[in-house]
Protein backbone atom coordinates (compact mmCIF):
# COMPACT_ATOMS: atom_id res chain seq x y z
CA UNK A 1 0.00 0.00 0.00
CA UNK A 2 1.45 3.78 -1.00
CA UNK A 3 1.70 5.20 2.42
CA UNK A 4 1.23 8.63 0.66
CA UNK A 5 -2.39 8.41 -0.08
CA UNK A 6 -3.44 7.66 3.14
CA UNK A 7 -4.28 11.37 5.50
CA UNK A 8 -5.47 9.45 8.42
CA UNK A 9 -3.36 7.71 11.25
CA UNK A 10 -3.92 6.43 14.76
CA UNK A 11 -1.71 5.10 17.52
CA UNK A 12 -2.41 1.87 19.59
CA UNK A 13 0.05 0.39 22.20
CA UNK A 14 0.43 -3.56 22.23
CA UNK A 15 -0.88 -4.46 25.58
CA UNK A 16 -0.03 -7.55 27.70
CA UNK A 17 -3.45 -9.31 26.94
CA UNK A 18 -2.80 -8.94 23.20
CA UNK A 19 0.17 -11.71 23.52
CA UNK A 20 -0.47 -15.31 22.64
CA UNK A 21 1.43 -17.88 23.73
CA UNK A 22 4.11 -17.51 21.19
CA UNK A 23 4.78 -14.18 22.50
CA UNK A 24 2.91 -12.13 19.69
CA UNK A 25 0.35 -10.47 19.12
CA UNK A 26 -2.48 -12.53 18.42
CA UNK A 27 -3.52 -12.92 15.11
CA UNK A 28 -7.83 -11.73 16.01
CA UNK A 29 -5.93 -8.82 17.88
CA UNK A 30 -4.81 -7.37 14.56
CA UNK A 31 -8.70 -7.12 13.77
CA UNK A 32 -9.10 -4.81 16.86
CA UNK A 33 -6.36 -2.78 15.72
CA UNK A 34 -8.02 -1.75 12.04
CA UNK A 35 -11.50 -1.64 13.71
CA UNK A 36 -9.58 1.34 15.52
CA UNK A 37 -8.45 3.40 13.09
CA UNK A 38 -11.68 2.56 11.00
CA UNK A 39 -13.80 4.25 13.61
CA UNK A 40 -11.20 6.96 14.34
CA UNK A 41 -11.06 7.91 10.75
CA UNK A 42 -14.73 8.14 10.63
CA UNK A 43 -15.13 10.23 13.35
CA UNK A 44 -12.23 12.09 12.24
CA UNK A 45 -14.17 12.81 8.83
CA UNK A 46 -17.54 14.05 10.58
CA UNK A 47 -19.54 10.49 10.15
CA UNK A 48 -21.74 9.88 12.69
CA UNK A 49 -20.37 6.52 14.59
CA UNK A 50 -23.15 6.22 17.52
CA UNK A 51 -25.30 3.23 18.25
CA UNK A 52 -28.33 5.64 18.13
CA UNK A 53 -27.54 6.02 14.57
CA UNK A 54 -26.46 3.03 13.73
CA UNK A 55 -29.71 1.34 14.39
CA UNK A 56 -32.19 3.70 13.30
CA UNK A 57 -30.73 5.39 9.83
CA UNK A 58 -29.24 1.98 8.26
CA UNK A 59 -26.86 -0.62 9.21
CA UNK A 60 -23.34 -0.88 8.10
CA UNK A 61 -21.86 -4.15 8.21
CA UNK A 62 -19.05 -5.62 7.21
CA UNK A 63 -19.14 -8.35 4.39
CA UNK A 64 -15.28 -8.71 3.68
CA UNK A 65 -12.47 -8.26 6.34
CA UNK A 66 -8.83 -9.30 4.31
CA UNK A 67 -5.49 -9.43 6.22
CA UNK A 68 -2.24 -10.12 5.25
CA UNK A 69 0.24 -10.42 8.55
CA UNK A 70 3.65 -9.82 7.40
CA UNK A 71 5.63 -9.70 10.39
CA UNK A 72 4.64 -10.04 14.31
CA UNK A 73 3.87 -7.10 16.78
CA UNK A 74 4.91 -7.93 20.09
CA UNK A 75 4.21 -6.48 23.76
CA UNK A 76 5.36 -2.94 24.43
CA UNK A 77 5.30 -2.06 20.53
CA UNK A 78 3.53 1.18 19.59
CA UNK A 79 1.94 0.58 16.45
CA UNK A 80 0.82 3.39 13.85
CA UNK A 81 -2.08 2.04 11.90
CA UNK A 82 -3.17 3.71 8.76
CA UNK A 83 -6.69 4.33 7.33
CA UNK A 84 -8.46 5.51 4.33
CA UNK A 85 -11.67 4.45 2.14
CA UNK A 86 -10.26 3.77 -0.96
CA UNK A 87 -14.17 3.47 -2.94
CA UNK A 88 -17.36 4.03 -2.94
CA UNK A 89 -19.82 1.93 -5.00
CA UNK A 90 -23.63 1.79 -5.06
CA UNK A 91 -24.10 0.16 -1.39
CA UNK A 92 -20.47 -0.06 -0.83
CA UNK A 93 -17.43 1.31 0.74
CA UNK A 94 -13.93 -0.31 0.62
CA UNK A 95 -11.61 0.65 3.54
CA UNK A 96 -7.85 0.01 3.12
CA UNK A 97 -5.29 0.07 6.41
CA UNK A 98 -2.06 -0.87 7.50
CA UNK A 99 -0.25 -0.72 10.65
CA UNK A 100 3.60 0.16 10.98
CA UNK A 101 5.77 -0.24 14.09
CA UNK A 102 6.11 3.11 15.01
CA UNK A 103 10.13 2.96 15.93
CA UNK A 104 11.25 1.35 12.85
CA UNK A 105 8.23 2.20 10.50
CA UNK A 106 8.07 -1.55 9.53
CA UNK A 107 4.51 -2.75 8.12
CA UNK A 108 3.56 -5.42 10.08
CA UNK A 109 0.00 -6.03 8.04
CA UNK A 110 -1.99 -4.64 5.86
CA UNK A 111 -6.35 -4.77 5.51
CA UNK A 112 -8.95 -4.62 2.84
CA UNK A 113 -12.26 -4.32 4.41
CA UNK A 114 -15.63 -4.33 2.72
CA UNK A 115 -18.84 -2.55 4.19
CA UNK A 116 -22.31 -2.39 2.77
CA UNK A 117 -24.66 -0.24 3.91
CA UNK A 118 -28.28 -1.86 4.51
CA UNK A 119 -31.79 -0.75 5.44
CA UNK A 120 -32.60 -1.76 9.10
CA UNK A 121 -35.76 -2.88 8.64
CA UNK A 122 -35.23 -5.41 5.46
CA UNK A 123 -31.60 -5.81 5.86
CA UNK A 124 -31.72 -5.32 1.85
CA UNK A 125 -28.54 -3.52 0.49
CA UNK A 126 -28.87 0.03 0.11
CA UNK A 127 -27.46 3.03 -1.60
CA UNK A 128 -24.42 4.82 0.60
CA UNK A 129 -25.88 7.95 1.32
CA UNK A 130 -24.69 11.05 -0.46
CA UNK A 131 -23.79 13.00 2.74
CA UNK A 132 -20.97 9.77 3.43
CA UNK A 133 -20.22 10.08 -0.30
CA UNK A 134 -19.10 14.01 0.32
CA UNK A 135 -17.44 13.61 3.48
CA UNK A 136 -15.11 11.04 2.21
CA UNK A 137 -14.51 13.08 -1.15
CA UNK A 138 -13.98 16.12 0.96
CA UNK A 139 -11.12 14.38 3.31
CA UNK A 140 -10.15 12.05 0.57
CA UNK A 141 -10.08 13.87 -2.72
CA UNK A 142 -8.84 12.54 -5.76
CA UNK A 143 -7.85 9.07 -3.94
CA UNK A 144 -10.99 7.36 -3.43
CA UNK A 145 -12.55 6.40 -6.61
CA UNK A 146 -16.56 7.54 -5.63
CA UNK A 147 -19.66 6.00 -7.87
CA UNK A 148 -22.59 8.54 -7.54
CA UNK A 149 -25.64 6.89 -7.84
CA UNK A 150 -27.17 7.68 -11.36
CA UNK A 151 -30.89 9.42 -11.54
CA UNK A 152 -33.04 8.44 -14.23
CA UNK A 153 -35.72 10.88 -15.60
Amino acid sequence: MDKKLFAHQTKVSVRNYEIDWQGIVHNAIYLHYFEIGRIEYLNRIGAKVDVNAINTNAKVVLARNELDYLTPARFGDTLNVYSRISSIRNSSFIFEGFLERDSTKEVIAENVAVHVWLDPQSNAPMPVPDGFRKLVQRFEGEHCQIQWPTIIV
